[in-house]
């Protein structure tokens, strides 16, 4: 029998890294099986992702749904338990931060089983972000940690990692996007939501920005001075958009609130933005490679590279509107850095190491 890989995504970011490592994989003597743990559920947050990108439907699907942080994880860790000891895989493929990713790193980590996780070594340094500790926990327990950038490598080290785990492999998400690039039509995107002129995208859902009143008071101000200078359309995420709503967020003639888009058409909307406003990990990296710049309203990013190598920048709520109207001066960008390895070809390394992986363990089991 081929040995078993099993690849476990959860949530709409996990999606886009997932699809070229299963393609390129396909290459090998492998068989695959595709988790979906249902912590996304919905059409817009899932579903959309596997029609558009060409994903097989998930072979399993957990429907665990949405819920507080310890017992979403407790759901996903039960049902994967039942799995992976039916199942037996020979390696277990997570992907990026979500409750999803560290429920299956302990599951793997205490049945023994050897498991791969992609996008290993990022770090924010901030332990009030869920993700952080995900993010920490998963790479503690992690046999192979496949990197998307050099500073995740640092940070791995400085942790004490076994340099033999470690393999930089770049962004398979950015497989994605170039992969899909000549489908993303900014013309169409505008003609559907009914946008003239320039606009910027907003994407916010963090707790820092959205659950203490106080804050989401401040994040209203800021966005409605960013809306006196250009348009603004925000595919609401359901995290928060309540309370937006009651603070006010959309008493502004500028403020375009539409519902969250699939993934061909969001990137089409980021693509023809004058700018991009967000608190999100991933489109700090989409917008790197697209050259659209991007304001990133948090204190901190896990993703420095896209400063040192993109379009990114850090802002305060503070400020924001300042920064907003230096990028609308400039204008489109011509040119701009972008990170080593974010080349189209990540996913076909990542395979590689991963059927090196199963190859080895078959050995030493003979």
């Amino acid at each position: 029998m081929a040995p078993l890989v099993v690849h476990v995504t959860g949530a709409r970011p996990n999606f886009p890294k997932a699809a070229p490592v299963l393609e390129a994989l396909a290459g090998y003597e492998v068989e695959q099986l595709l988790v979906h743990t249902g912590q996304h559920y919905d059409d817009k947050m899932s579903d959309v992702f596997f029609r558009q990108l060409g994903i097989p439907k998930p072979d399993v699907n957990l429907g665990v749904g949405s819920g507080a942080h310890g017992a979403q994880t407790a759901k996903v860790m039960i049902a994967l338990e039942e799995l992976f000891t039916e199942r037996r895989p020979d390696l277990v493929v997570v992907y990026g931060d979500v409750n999803s990713t560290v429920a299956a790193a302990l599951v793997a980590s205490k049945l023994g089983i050897t498991f791969a996780h992609v996008e290993a070594g990022l770090r924010s340094f901030d332990m009030t972000m869920p993700e952080e500790i995900n993010r920490l926990v998963t790479d503690k327990l992690s046999d192979l940690l496949l990197t998307t950038s050099t500073d995740a490598i640092g940070h791995l080290g400085n942790e004490g990692t076994d340099p033999d785990k470690i393999h930089f492999v770049g962004n398979p998400m950015i497989d994605t996007l170039l992969k899909n690039k000549p489908r993303f039509d900014a013309d169409a995107v505008r003609q559907e939501v009914g946008i003239e002129g320039d606009y910027i995208v907003a994407t916010l859902h963090r707790p820092g920005n959205v659950d203490d009143p106080q804050d989401v008071k401040a994040l209203v101000a800021a966005m409605h001075a960013v809306a006196d200078q250009a348009q603004v359309v925000i595919p609401l995420h359901p995290r928060g958009r309540a309370r937006l709503e009651e603070a006010g967020f959309l008493d502004h003639p500028g403020m375009r609130v539409i519902d969250p888009l699939g993934y061909i058409e969001f990137m089409g909307l980021v693509r023809g933005a004058a700018a991009v406003v967000t608190d999100s990990g991933g489109v700090q990296e989409e917008t790197t490679i697209l050259g659209v710049p991007c304001l990133t309203l948090r204190p901190n990013t896990e993703r420095p590279v896209t400063i040192t190598h993109g379009t990114n920048q850090l802002v305060t709520r503070e400020v924001l509107a300042e920064r907003v109207r230096e990028v609308l001066a400039v204008g489109p960008l011509s040119e701009w850095d972008t990170p080593p390895l974010w080349d189209g070809h990540a996913g076909e390394r990542i395979a590689k190491v991963l059927a090196a992986s199963v190859s080895a363990g078959r050995r030493g089991e003979a």
